[in-house]
């Protein structure tokens, strides 16, 4: 079993040059210090807790206890604010206040959205240098692959870009999140007051740095209160037990005082529900309270209680999830991590633990959806049918993840490391800000096992063909790379490192060559490449064991041997070219799960030849996305995929131009859950629901269409929770029978201004009958 291990992410400096090195004891008498280690948990666990399955609450509410009133001021300010005065609006608190929740939700108020022509969010504090900051808010701004211009610009010449780009739209909310230095705020200010249009920067600010606002006299902070002992256990009881109420009467006293002992402090009150979530007994509280220890406010933000307090739920996990939250602090402080990715990772660093019974890929989203149960992990975005997309780790449980990996010696960090990493060292993580000074040292780690290198603005570090020589040469025994932040070329030194199982590089690649093929432990390859296409020449058919293969561009893959013998393990091809869905392709890679499709969809969708027929040798396909590039020379029919996708559960289709006569056809697709219909993907102006419907139909988002009319009934889209119109102007009216759906829940209407008048009514027949419903529009109407 690999040893937990962990990094420690620092600012980058004009003065300082901080290197993130991780370090495992995996090859150093792993079983011996994985039973020392193990054998401490249990003398600190005053319970004798065994993990077991949690009993989570039905539904999680998303809703902030405490911040309702607290929102309403900071958007009043924002929004009528007048003149200079309001400018800057900074938020202050403690760590674990809620300064960052507050912020987001004002963020996603839709009265923000409404008011001003754009939002920018910006976690200053992991990147550091002005400059990076405004790398950072230029990808908001503009989409470029040209981003060497920029990088070779100094700070004056960045703000004239932005000064420029700001003078030809509306109003702006920039929020900076964790803003610790004065010349950050200096750099907005001045492109806030130099435009004029009464632009606004909304700021959150620890305690212990309010001093950097003190020279702006018109600045007022905003400081956050602490939740009352009422709203602490109000909070504690829904991160408990959700909508259910507390099944024992004596809970409700032992919770009281439980939460009491949190200071009012809410990452306090969620860390302490997430480790009681799951017990129900009177006495497990009791022993719970008991052991507590009673947070004392320091005006110092002090983090020793607050530690105490992470703890108590940490050391109630099983070593995996130990192994998989110890990880998070990989990456950097306010990073925002793809769930899949994350995923990825952890199975390539052999963090999960093999069971029959399920997937790897199972296991770990399992692992993960833990650690966000018990409120280790926050779920910053959800997918359209309830799956994390994205998450990260609050800043003191990155803190906690870097100080507990520290105290059992799995990682050391080095400053102005030299050509010397310490053999104990596996994993290495260098911020890209640093990179090239890092590799001007010419390291050696030929016992090293991971690198990874991460960006938080658009950037790639392009790199000369002598250090892309230098990294695979110092570190020959690599298994994972994962560097989509520079620019690689597969030089011979590069194709030489075959114990690869995780790769993720960016370049300006239009073949990925035959010797890739020799990475026989390869699991998952990340390819993007500033070309239109990829060809794959590499012999991937070999690959047993890869698993997933996502590229930017679609990607041409090689004619497969005949198909006989031992299948692929391929479970993700993303994407790749209507040419290469041969029937001999898929018949090798059965066990597909995801599919994407790009390119001149005309042969494919052909009813009665095309290539989508070949569909049907993927029999555990879940999720299939065309998108069409192509015109057509004459009008397209859709083919009836309900013969050969049996376990479909999510379609995307995009400009595919069908009849939405035909769209009824995908009702047929008996386990059809989600639908998305992007820009074009069918034309006309009347779609009239027949047949049978969409059984099993959870989610449907449809965007860019020109349809005018709309006619359905409940029964057709009886199993509906969410629906999202986007870009649909033409719409005069939703059907109003869709109010009658009881599963029906949420709704999202944006840039579809005809139809607000009948969401409304939906809404209103929801709430008469007392039934939870949540309805956005944007931008909202004036009723």
């Amino acid at each position: 079993m690999m040893m937990p291990y962990s990094s420690q992410s620092l600012p980058s400096t004009s003065s300082q040059k901080y290197i993130l090195i991780s370090n495992t004891l995996r090859d150093v008498k792993p079983t011996k210090v994985l039973e020392r280690w193990m054998t401490e948990i249990k003398k600190s666990n005053p319970f004798n807790y065994v993990p077991r399955p949690l009993e989570g609450p039905e539904s999680e509410d998303d809703e902030v206890i405490g911040f309702d009133e607290e929102a309403e001021v900071v958007i009043e300010r924002l929004l009528r604010g007048s003149g200079y005065h309001d400018v800057i609006v900074p938020i202050v608190g403690m760590v674990g206040q809620g300064k960052s929740t507050l912020a987001r939700k004002i963020y996603h108020d839709t009265r923000i959205s409404h008011e001003f022509f754009s939002c920018s969010w910006i976690t200053v504090g992991h990147l550091g240098k002005v400059k990076d900051i405004c790398l950072s808010f230029l990808k908001g701004l503009i989409t470029t692959r040209s981003w060497e211009q920029y990088e070779d610009m100094n700070e004056n010449d960045l703000q004239e870009i932005i000064l420029g780009i700001l003078d030809k739209g509306g109003r702006r909310l920039i929020v900076l999140d964790d803003v610790r230095t004065t010349d950050v705020v200096d750099f907005f200010r001045r492109i806030s007051r130099e435009d004029g249009k009464g632009h606004r920067i909304l700021m959150t600010i620890r305690m212990r740095h309010v001093a950097i606002i003190t020279n702006y006299a018109d600045s007022h902070p905003h400081y956050l209160k602490f939740l009352t002992p009422d709203e602490s256990f109000e909070l504690l009881k829904m991160k408990v037990f959700g909508r259910r109420s507390c099944p024992d009467h004596e809970l409700i006293e032992l919770g009281k005082r439980i939460a009491q002992k949190c200071s009012g402090i809410p990452i306090l009150v969620v860390i302490i529900a997430g480790a009681l979530r799951g017990w129900r007994s009177q006495i497990e509280w009791q022993i719970f309270e008991e052991n507590m220890v009673e947070h004392e406010m320091n005006d110092d933000d002090d983090s020793t209680t607050m530690y105490q307090f992470v703890n108590q739920s940490y050391d109630h996990l099983t070593e995996e999830m130990k192994l998989c939250f110890l990880y998070f602090s990989v990456f950097p402080r306010g990073f925002d991590i793809p769930a899949w990715k994350l995923i990825r990772l952890w199975i390539a660093e052999c963090l999960i633990e093999y069971n029959p019974s399920s997937s790897l890929e199972e296991r770990a989203e399992k692992c993960l959806q833990s650690l966000v149960d018990r409120n280790l992990v926050m779920v910053i975005q959800k997918s359209s049918c309830g799956h994390i997309k994205t998450c990260r780790v609050h800043d003191l449980l990155h803190e906690f993840c870097k100080e507990e990996a520290k105290r059992w010696s799995f990682q050391q960090v080095y400053e102005d490391i030299g050509s010397s990493i310490p053999e104990t060292t596996r994993q290495l993580c260098v911020q890209s800000s640093v990179l090239n000074d890092f590799l001007s040292t010419k390291p050696l780690g030929k016992h090293l096992r991971s690198f990874y290198c991460f960006t938080s603005t658009q950037s790639q570090m392009r790199l000369s063909l002598s250090d892309i020589k230098h990294i695979t040469k110092a570190f020959p025994l690599l298994r994972v790379l994962d560097f989509e932040s520079g620019h690689l070329v597969f030089s011979k030194e590069f194709l030489q490192l075959f114990l690869l199982r995780y790769i993720a590089i960016s370049g300006d690649f239009k073949v990925i060559p035959v010797p890739l093929g020799k990475f026989l432990y390869l699991q998952t390859l990340i390819l993007n490449t500033s070309n239109s296409t990829l060809e794959i020449k590499a012999d991937i058919w070999k690959l047993l064991r890869l698993r997933h293969l996502h590229t930017n561009v679609p990607a041409e893959l090689p004619l497969p041997p005949i198909p006989t013998g031992e299948a692929s393990c391929l479970q993700t091809l993303s994407l790749i070219t209507p040419k290469s869905c041969t029937k001999d392709a898929f018949a090798k890679a059965c066990n597909l799960k995801k599919l994407g499709i790009r390119g001149n969809m005309e042969a494919f969708l052909e009813t009665s030849k095309g290539g989508w027929q070949n569909l049907k040798e993927l029999w555990c396909l879940e999720r299939l996305i065309i998108y069409n590039d192509g015109s057509y020379s004459r009008k397209p029919y859709l083919p009836p995929f309900f013969k050969c996708l049996r376990t479909l559960k999510k379609l995307t289709l995009s400009n595919t131009m069908f009849d939405w006569s035909e769209a009824d056809i995908l009702g047929r697709l008996e386990c059809l859950e989600v639908l998305k219909l992007k820009e074009n993907a069918f034309e006309g102006m009347l779609w009239k629901v027949k047949r049978g419907g969409f059984n099993e139909l959870q989610v449907l988002k449809i965007e860019g269409a020109d349809l005018e009319n709309w006619e359905a009934s409940e029964y057709h889209f009886p199993q509906l929770r969410h629906l999202v119109l986007k870009s649909c102007e033409n719409l005069e009216a939703l059907p109003c029978e869709l109010a009658d759906v009881p599963s029906f829940e949420e709704m999202k209407l944006e840039n579809t201004r005809k139809a607000a008048k009948s969401a409304r009514e939906i809404e209103r027949r929801k709430l008469m009958k007392s039934i939870k419903f949540k309805l956005t529009l944007s931008p909202p109407d004036t009723e």
